[in-house]
């Protein structure tokens, strides 16, 4: 394990940005190393070289993938807030690797996420997308997430508006959710009408009442009474309670519909659940 560290910490110093193999075939590479420099530093190899001499090169190829991740999570967080140095010591730590190791960079950023950094998710998602890999929904829900949380509301509408608004009638509803509670945290109460007028037009009917609630009381707050009337009739069955086999309208919801005047949004978005693992900074 000693050797492990301290190779990968002589390639986050030398190691050229990671480049995947295609069709399962190794391309030739020039050497990373003069000739003459230490010969402990990891180089490209060339075919004809002995079985022995690419062993030898070939650092922490017997380390598990949990003390690599805990390498990498480390090293990050030791690091300078740096877009540079993050992308190098990224690039450094997939430099041996002959698949995108995809699986281990989601379990670094499940770990950056229980230590709250969000800027350094936000790094590592965006080091991600920029050689084409983690293209999913779920990648992009976790950086949706990380720059609320870091206070980069702009910039998450800014992404959602290029990478996932223009796909409204196939967008999961939990990710619109956490879009709309984006909006409503931070007063984005246009941008909120105007995604959820945009599902509704895809008739895309809302799961959960929490997304009524928001969308009414954006109504409310842009002085549209009538709208936020319309959603809360549209949508009653959202506030219905079962009692001995009966439909019966809730409370809350009842007191909803009569309240007048502004409410400002929570501090918390909703979305942000007991299994989540994190609180609001």
């Amino acid at each position: 394990m000693v050797d492990f560290l301290k190779g990968q910490q002589i390639i986050l110093k030398n190691q050229a940005p990671f480049s995947p193999l295609e069709n399962g075939e190794n391309k030739q590479s020039t050497p990373l190393v003069d000739e003459g420099q230490c010969n402990n530093q990891p180089m490209y190899h060339d075919s004809g070289k002995d079985a022995a001499s690419v062993h030898k090169h070939q650092i922490g190829e017997n380390v598990s993938r949990k003390d690599k991740i805990n390498f990498l999570v480390t090293t990050l967080l030791d690091l300078k807030d740096s877009k540079e140095a993050v992308y190098g010591a990224l690039d450094a730590w997939v430099a041996w690797e002959q698949n995108f190791p995809i699986a281990s960079l989601k379990r670094v950023l499940i770990t950056l996420e229980k230590e709250q950094q969000w800027h350094r998710v936000i790094q590592v998602v965006k080091w991600m997308l920029s050689k084409g890999q983690g293209t999913t929904m779920g990648t992009y829900g976790q950086l949706i997430r990380a720059l609320d949380m870091d206070h980069r509301a702009e910039e998450a509408h800014e992404f959602w508006v290029k990478k996932i608004g223009t796909d409204l009638h196939s967008v999961p509803w939990h990710l619109c959710h956490r879009m709309i509670s984006v909006y409503y945290r931070n007063n984005m109460l246009e941008n909120l009408v105007k995604l959820f007028k945009g599902l509704e037009a895809f008739d895309r009917k809302p799961q959960d009442k929490l997304v009524v609630k928001k969308v009414a009381d954006a109504y409310e707050m842009l002085g549209l009474l009538e709208e936020k009337e319309r959603i809360f009739e549209k949508y009653d069955y959202l506030f219905t309670e079962t009692v001995a086999g009966k439909p019966k309208k809730s409370k809350k919801f009842l007191s909803e519909k009569k309240k007048s005047g502004r409410r400002k949004p929570t501090s918390t978005p909703d979305y942000l659940t007991p299994g989540d693992g994190v609180q609001a900074q």
